[in-house]
């Protein structure tokens, strides 16, 4: 991996999937990479294409480019490819993509996520389970296995980085397939980090706690009426079960991203960072 005191990423290529959605975790993640030097293959659905990618949750092209324009204002190199996790072949083409147009892989961040199906658990439907772990679990696998067999074949290493949640370490109610998805993760990331760790590719997994972003946002109002309480006293007491006393930034995810990402931690894989100020240990 590079390694420069400035921009430790400099010459090396990114992608990020789900990072169609201004103010999303993928833009974030997307703007620290390119601020390290990196340059940054954006990837989003695109479009709805069935009942569980409805338009007001997904990066449209539209917001896509608005995200792109945002790091290329950083001066960095950077292009966009519609991409469907759920699909192998659409996932392929995205890492074939980032070579063909930026010259190398480096670096894979499986952002994409469904975090809007929440129901109780007797009002879940076979296609409500089946749509988060298809995108959430799958298509990080998808997403793995086509950027470790382009960093094999280039024989330099790589990074990959899965962003998880802390309900890959804690269960929540009206969250079961959100929840065994992101469990699933931790798995995923020990046993490839097995396989590719004499690769010299690491596999790891960030997972933040509660971060308002659009989607964050919904999950706001959703548990809050479920609840039956307020949006202040909803966020109050969230922020009650923090030791740091307030809920995760964008910022904050992305930073442990490029950690992970990094020169510094090229000794560290398999592992499931909690991003929870303190929430998920307490």
């Amino acid at each position: 991996m590079a390694d420069t005191s400035s921009r430790p990423l400099a010459g090396l290529t990114a992608v990020i999937t789900g990072a169609g959605r201004r103010g999303g975790l993928g833009e974030a993640i997307a703007l620290r990479l390119a601020a390290d030097g990196a340059n940054i293959v954006l990837s989003d659905i695109g479009r709805a294409v069935d009942a569980a990618t409805p338009g007001r949750m997904i990066g449209d092209q539209q917001e896509l480019q608005a995200v792109a324009d945002g790091v290329r204002a950083l001066g960095g190199a950077v292009s966009t490819q519609p991409c469907d996790v759920r699909d192998w072949v659409q996932v392929n083409a995205l890492a074939e993509h980032a070579v063909a147009t930026h010259g190398s892989l480096d670096i894979w961040v499986n952002n994409a996520g469904i975090g809007y199906i929440m129901k109780p658990l007797l009002e879940v439907e076979p296609h409500d389970w089946a749509a988060v772990i298809d995108v959430n679990l799958t298509g990080a696998f998808y997403g793995l296995k086509a950027a470790a067999a382009v960093m094999v074949k280039q024989g330099r290493g790589g990074r990959i980085v899965n962003i998880a949640s802390q309900a890959a370490k804690s269960g929540f109610a009206q969250a079961q397939a959100y929840t065994a998805s992101k469990h699933g993760l931790v798995g995923l990331a020990r046993s490839a980090a097995i396989e590719l760790g004499p690769h010299g590719i690491t596999v790891n997994n960030v997972c933040p706690n509660h971060v308002t972003t659009g989607l964050g946002a919904w999950q706001n109002e959703y548990f809050a009426a479920q609840q039956g309480k307020t949006l202040a006293q909803y966020m109050d007491a969230m922020t009650a079960r923090i030791p740091l006393g307030r809920t995760g930034l964008p910022a904050d995810t992305a930073n442990a991203v490029a950690f992970l990402c990094s020169p510094q931690a090229a000794y560290i894989t398999a592992e499931s960072m909690n991003v929870s100020g303190g929430e998920e240990p307490h």
